[in-house]
């Protein structure tokens, strides 16, 4: 085809507008209207990656993967540079979406990462890198939480951290994210771009529990943590590791609080006479006095909870007693 073969030029005023027009749609929610013009901006410039590029965008808007793919393979098919398009990027995340491993690695090689076993080897299984923990902004659309996962690729995150029952996500579940960070978080110096969920990509077979503690000190609370993980599973103390915050906030570069180090935030939702949800100064800052009673949240099958909350009472039990468990996600 020769339009395959053409001189690479500037898109006509016409293309610019439709294409300008389409995405004032997709702002407002309006899907359908902006691919009509999308469409038509691909029919007035079918040579232009950027045509097929915005149409691949705006299936992975829809989640709808297939037409993703299509657009694409035809937006990269037409770029005319070898690594670092976003064309490249966008194409690896919907090939994750799809379980299509083999466009993924090739997506992930053209876009410039070095994948294990270079560009020859088998491309059958998932993509599996070691990118560390990243933030991640679960159900950006409602109530949103911002929690901390394990990077099993550059398009899925692990959830390690217990998300409060809102987000309608579980520990250990696997999200699909995208690739354009929205704020940071700040822990131990280190600043760590939040990117925000697409999709639940894996779910997890762990419910979510939450029970409120009677710790006489941190010491306490931080043994029951150590026994829950030791069981293979988690416990999250939400008093000391929930922050209410403006959306403004939460999209910003924000400081991580750890629950031990003074820390406040003046643009805090919450109420700071109450703990927990509601808290502005971490309880265990110094000079604070620690919060015996502790909203916790547990992720472990139903037979164990109660048996893991005896045991770590029967440890210690006077300075230790739970009540109100309670099954929430």
């Amino acid at each position: 085809m020769k339009i395959f073969h053409r001189a690479r030029h500037r898109p006509s005023a016409t293309w610019r507008q439709t294409t300008d027009r389409a995405f004032t749609l997709i702002g407002d929610g309006r899907y359908e209207d902006a691919g009509a013009l999308l469409v038509m901006a691909a029919d007035l410039e079918p040579w232009l990656s950027d045509s097929w590029f915005n149409l691949a965008l705006l299936h992975k808007f829809r989640r709808d993967w297939e037409q993703a793919r299509v657009a694409g393979l035809r937006a990269v098919a037409l770029l005319d540079r070898d690594q670092g398009a976003p064309d490249w990027w966008n194409l690896g995340i919907t090939a994750t979406a799809l379980q299509d491993w083999p466009l993924a690695r090739r997506s992930w090689q053209a876009y410039g990462l070095k994948l294990p076993g270079g560009a020859g080897a088998v491309a059958d299984g998932p993509v599996r890198l070691e990118l560390g923990t990243t933030p991640v902004r679960l159900s950006p659309e409602g109530e949103s939480e911002v929690v901390w996962g394990r990077r099993l690729d550059p398009a899925r995150v692990e959830v390690l951290s217990i998300p409060l029952p809102s987000s309608g996500r579980r520990w250990g579940e696997v999200v699909l994210h995208d690739g354009a960070p929205h704020g940071e978080r700040v822990a131990a110096g280190t600043a760590y771009p939040v990117f925000d969920e697409i999709e639940l990509w894996a779910p997890s077979p762990v419910p979510t529990y939450v029970v409120l503690l009677q710790a006489a000190a941190e010491a306490d609370r931080d043994a029951l943590e150590r026994l829950v993980a030791e069981a293979g599973y988690a416990a999250e103390d939400w008093t000391s590791s929930v922050r209410l915050l403006c959306r403004a906030c939460s999209e910003s570069r924000m400081v991580t609080d750890d629950g031990r180090t003074v820390h406040h935030d003046p643009h805090d939702d919450g109420d700071a006479a109450h703990p927990g949800h509601l808290s502005h100064l971490s309880q265990g800052a110094a000079g604070t006095a620690w919060q015996t009673e502790r909203e916790c949240g547990i992720a472990a099958p139903a037979g164990l909870v109660r048996l893991l909350l005896d045991r770590w009472v029967a440890a210690a039990p006077t300075t230790r007693a739970y009540r109100d468990v309670e099954e929430v996600c």
